[in-house]
């Protein structure tokens, strides 16, 4: 094996031992979204990413309705999308009308409805 032989399996190996010797690491977005998550969940729905600050689970917060009445509907809640069946919070939608979306937690409905601006 001649000088460049040698010479790449010395590279090869201290590459590989360097890429080995390394820590996990964890991605910090310091407050913003992260590259590694896709935006478009898999069923074509924009997810809105939420704030690293997390809401006390039990508080809940409606930011926004889009509203079919042929029951394609969707809410923003947390800064999240979701729809009739989903789950957040511990609460699962039940029903998103045209200005209030009802949600259900152990039995308990909640219905929360959306504020005008300026109001």
């Amino acid at each position: 094996m001649g000088k460049t032989g040698v010479l790449s399996v010395l590279l090869f190996f201290g590459v590989a031992g360097a890429g080995l010797a390394q820590d996990n690491f964890v991605y910090d977005s310091q407050g913003k979204p992260d590259p590694f998550i896709p935006w478009v969940t898999s069923d074509g729905r924009l997810q809105i990413l939420e704030s690293r600050e997390k809401k006390d689970a039990s508080e809940l917060s409606l930011e926004g309705i889009i509203y079919d009445k042929y029951g394609l509907s969707y809410a923003v809640v947390n800064g999240e999308v979701v729809k009739i069946g989903d789950n957040i919070d511990g609460y699962q939608i039940l029903k998103i009308e045209e200005k209030r979306v009802i949600f259900i937690r152990d039995g308990e409905l909640k219905a929360m409805e959306i504020k005008e601006e300026g109001t």
